[in-house]
């Protein structure tokens, strides 16, 4: 497995740093990592190999590798491995809401560190459930859709839901930012729209491919 820092995480330290938000920045990291943790485990517990893992600014991300035969397993039985990715995009935010469960139920614990904990977590259970590609919300929507409509529907219909999520999303900031003038708010939709764009553009390759596809199928059936 690769390992891989992007050196933007030093430059949010500082912005966060001078903006007063730094511990709950700190937080949210490392319950991101634990948060991916989460995806680790539950991925080695269904027999999938861990491929890369990167430190970024919004926290750390986790890939798996795609072996030969996962791809005949996703065949032969009816997306098995669509079936894997969905449960394994869970576990992540399903570890953010059990660290939120025992947190609430720990007597002792000091009230402010008790309430910085749930409202980090909490956070970042509702951003990754976002059904916006790729965060996990958005795999589980198109693992969901790849297993009833097949890859290049639920790719299209991910896209769509995709860009008109972000349109409501930066609509509602746009105001909250007005009235709460939270920078954290505007930095969480910038961030959006930049890994929206990435797969936007990924997917119009591979659409551009899809169609060339088919238009050499049309020419030989004629």
């Amino acid at each position: 497995m690769s390992f891989k820092i992007d050196l933007k995480i030093f430059l949010f330290l500082i912005l966060f740093y001078f903006t007063n938000q730094i511990e709950t920045y700190i937080l949210i990291l490392i319950f991101a990592f634990i948060h991916e943790l989460g995806h680790l485990v539950c991925g080695l517990a269904l027999g999938m190999k861990p491929r890369k893992l990167e430190i970024k600014p919004y926290g750390v991300s986790i890939s798996f590798k795609i072996v030969p035969k996962d791809y005949n397993n996703k065949i032969l039985n009816g997306n098995l491995l669509e079936l894997k990715k969905i449960i394994v995009a869970l576990a992540g935010p399903i570890t953010n809401l059990v660290i939120i469960l025992i947190t609430l139920n720990l007597n002792n614990l000091n009230v402010f560190y008790g309430l910085q904990i749930v409202y980090s977590n909490l956070l970042l259970f509702i951003f990754n459930l976002l059904p916006i590609y790729p965060l996990d919300g958005g795999r589980i929507l198109k693992g969901v859709l790849h297993i009833i409509l097949g890859k290049r529907k639920s790719e299209i219909y991910t896209n769509y839901i995709s860009f008109s999520l972000l349109i409501i999303l930066t609509l509602i900031s746009s105001i909250l930012i007005f009235y709460i003038k939270n920078i954290a708010i505007f930095i969480a939709i910038i961030f959006l729209w930049v890994i929206y764009i990435i797969e936007d553009l990924k997917f119009r390759k591979r659409n551009k491919i899809y169609k060339l596809v088919e238009k050499t199928i049309e020419i030989n059936a004629n």
